[in-house]
């Protein structure tokens, strides 16, 4: 099919022209209930990742930068330019792998359109019902052009593939159209100049390196530059997603998608279908989780078990399940979190927030006797049910045997959070506080979650921000 709809407009003029429309007329209601929850869940993450010393890393760079006050950097005092709080509050909320998920193209969306969108409505001046409108169009954008790479004969996104991580690269395009809503500027002249700026290079996923943690702060600090520079006068070509020389060119070699853009664009919306994560895991191990927690419920003790087998999609045995002999010893709780038999160990033993916490996958715990000794009875393999249903959820059959020789399975073919199990408002609320507790009081944990709850009412966005321009470290 032509990338070209029938009246001749481009890929970047009709998402220009969805834009405008939505931003004017609104979006649906359960659009716009899933971008405030969506806002809560990112500053809570904001909040928790100052535990990080590539947080504070961070953060000492965006005050060294200097400028005008125009928005808040999640716990700095004194506000700074609206790039550099995109910057700060992206690279936060991306930094403890605990943002949502958008399958099946495998992107975080939300830790870099959002940080985007606040700080550009901060600095404009835009009411919530704009804020809340802007974000859900930067979502939609992102996920479409995430989307446009996703090969379903391959399984897999195109991106990954070459190496690049989606979630940065359509990120920053997402936030470009969020921010050029906010500020008045035209989103199709937006997309030209952060397709300049998109980057994003997973290599740090093999090899090591903390590189990845910037990836949604570049991406949201690059939507908003492109916003600001269009302001000033700066264009960009119409053609710039599928052009010659174009955007999906430069990253997929030009094998792309172009109905996953255009197709239903302003009337069926992805926002909604986002997977919100319960527990600060990669993403693979949830249903393990909740599988390890149907065995606790079900009465079985650590001291029962005489082995598991975690059967999952193959394509994520490589991530969750090998080495198998590391992922049965991990010395860091960053380890802990892509380790399948940890995941099990942590469900069957209980943990806080909404089954698990951050607190449970400390360095102390991945070395734990108690938890070694469960890993080492756990296997990861392959299942041939979990492919059938795999990249549409991250599916979990887990097989226990016990040392009385009962063979005790629990399925779990779906992913709480995402639309077949999604979390309630109470349920994120509980997230918010666990993410935020020892670092926002009550009262000011409370005035977030009520301002983030109820966005499209506001006259600003003072109230959601100003409670988080300092805390206890």
């Amino acid at each position: 099919m032509s990338a070209q709809s029938d009246s001749g407009a481009t890929l970047a003029q009709q998402l220009g022209a969805f834009a405008e429309k939505a931003y004017a007329d609104g979006v649906p209601d359960d659009v716009a209930a899933s971008v405030q929850q969506r806002v809560l869940d990112v500053l809570g993450l904001c909040v928790a990742a100052h535990r990080l010393p590539t947080s504070a890393a961070a953060l000492g760079h965006v005050r060294d930068q200097g400028g005008h006050p125009q928005a808040t950097a999640v716990g700095v005092r004194t506000s700074v330019t609206a790039a550099q709080a995109a910057f700060a509050n992206g690279v936060l909320a991306h930094s403890l792998d605990y943002d949502d998920t958008h399958l099946p193209s495998v992107l975080h969306p939300s830790a870099s359109v959002v940080p985007a969108a606040l700080a550009a409505a901060e600095h404009a001046g835009a009411t919530g019902a704009q804020t809340v409108r802007a974000i859900a169009v930067g979502l939609e954008v992102a996920v479409r052009l995430g989307m446009a790479g996703y090969d379903e004969e391959l399984g897999n996104s195109v991106f990954f593939e070459h190496g690049q991580h989606a979630t940065s690269i359509t990120g920053a395009m997402g936030s470009a159209v969020a921010a050029s809503l906010l500020y008045g500027t035209d989103a199709v002249d937006a997309l030209g100049l952060t397709a300049s700026m998109a980057s994003g290079v997973i290599e740090a996923n093999r090899t090591g390196g903390t590189v990845k943690r910037l990836h949604c702060g570049l991406a949201a600090q690059a939507g908003v530059n492109a916003a600001q520079l269009v302001r000033r006068g700066f264009t960009g070509p119409p053609t710039v997603l599928e052009g010659r020389f174009g955007f999906f060119q430069a990253w997929l070699h030009g094998q792309f998608f172009p109905d996953a853009v255009s197709d239903g664009l302003g009337t069926e919306w992805s926002v909604p279908g986002i997977f919100f994560k319960p527990y600060p895991a990669n993403h693979f191990t949830h249903t393990t989780v909740d599988a390890g927690r149907a065995f606790r419920e079900r009465g079985i003790s650590p001291d029962q078990v005489a082995s598991v087998v975690i059967g999952v999609a193959g394509s994520t045995v490589r991530t969750i399940g090998e080495p198998i002999e590391v992922k049965r010893a991990p010395e860091t709780g960053y380890q802990a979190q892509f380790s399948g038999p940890f995941a099990f160990a942590a469900g069957l033993l209980g943990g806080g927030g909404l089954g698990t916490g951050l607190d449970d996958y400390s360095d102390a715990l991945a070395q734990d006797p108690e938890r070694r000794a469960l890993m080492a009875k756990v296997d990861v393999v392959a299942d041939d049910e979990c492919n059938a249903i795999y990249p549409f959820q991250f599916p979990a059959v887990v097989t226990l045997t016990t040392t009385a020789g009962e063979t005790l399975v629990e399925k779990v073919l779906t992913n709480r959070g995402g639309p077949a199990r999604p979390l309630s408002d109470d349920e994120l609320g509980t997230k918010f506080r666990d993410n935020v507790a020892g670092r926002l009081d009550a009262a000011a944990s409370d005035a977030v979650r009520r301002a983030a709850l109820d966005l499209t009412n506001a006259t600003d966005v003072s109230d959601l921000m100003s409670p988080l321009k300092e805390f206890h470290a």
